[in-house]
């Protein structure tokens, strides 16, 4: 599932292809893409408004128009965003159509069909259900090491769980998780309340080196919204991995080899020695 610096990423390219770009038709092919829209009105709502800003929040695109709404999206697994001539053929696993007013379509696919679209006023946004109990956004004045410790103490999770909850700890999945307790030194192990208030600050302090890093590397993909058979998926940040997917390597700090252990339902990468509990 991309995490925050994909869904950055794809924020970005959109805004840079679609802003001040006047939505002449919307069609919604699947239903459950927009489950609280039907498919008329989601056309109705959409039909005629202009695309005034394109950002994010968490993990959800926001595209915000000119009649006071916001079309919220989650990628989830692999819903893509593609922008292509009106003659194009639709891709498989079209889920959504938007017919702008330069003879391009933006569209919507998702082969696995867990994307998530959702229309809402622009002045009823941070009340929307999927954003108002996301945590602070990691670059935002409000997520500072107290904030982190509080959250922390909060919960009687592992830190690896708890870093994975999107309403203590906002933007990280699976990678990124491994890659900030392997920089700050941290076992996936500890409880997060039990994290020593002295060891906070090189926590969050990784958290931010981390994201910061996949952005600058371009991630781990190549966002191209012209390219049918492109992926958000993989690509010039793996090379940048510290622990994530290097079971058995030595460790890139102490050369002990990579460890992986399936914890709460996912693998977990750490190096023994330089994250001991």
């Amino acid at each position: 599932m991309p995490e925050l610096p994909e869904v950055e990423l794809v924020a970005r390219a959109l805004e840079r292809i679609i802003k001040n770009r006047r939505i002449v038709a919307a069609e919604l092919l699947r239903d459950r893409l927009a489950p609280d829209t039907p498919p008329r009105q989601f056309s109705r709502l959409l039909r005629g408004a202009t695309v005034e800003e394109v950002g994010r929040r968490g993990k959800h695109i926001l595209i915000k128009l000119n009649n006071a709404r916001v079309l919220i999206t989650h990628l989830r697994m692999t819903g893509r965003f593609l922008y292509l001539p009106v003659e194009a053929p639709l891709p498989k696993h079209t889920h959504a159509v938007f017919y702008l007013d330069n003879e391009r379509r933006l569209i919507f696919t998702d082969q696995r069909h867990f994307g998530m679209m959702k229309i809402v006023p622009a002045a009823e946004l941070d009340e929307a259900k999927e954003l108002r109990l996301l945590a602070p956004e990691p670059f935002s004045e409000e997520f500072t090491p107290h904030y982190l410790h509080t959250a922390l103490l909060r919960s009687r999770r592992t830190l690896k769980e708890t870093l994975l909850d999107q309403k203590r700890v906002l933007g990280l999945g699976n990678i990124y998780a491994a890659e900030v307790m392997f920089l700050a030194r941290i076992s996936p192990f500890t409880v997060a309340a039990e994290l020593t208030k002295r060891r906070v600050p090189r926590l969050h302090r990784a958290i931010l080196d981390i994201l910061s890093e996949s952005l600058s590397h371009g991630s781990t993909m190549n966002v191209d919204p012209e390219n049918i058979d492109g992926s958000y998926y993989g690509g010039s940040y793996e090379g940048h991995w510290r622990v994530y997917d290097r079971e058995g390597e030595p460790c890139p700090v102490c050369l002990a080899r990579i460890r992986r252990i399936s914890h709460a339902g996912r693998s977990t990468f750490f190096c023994p020695r330089c994250q001991r509990r």
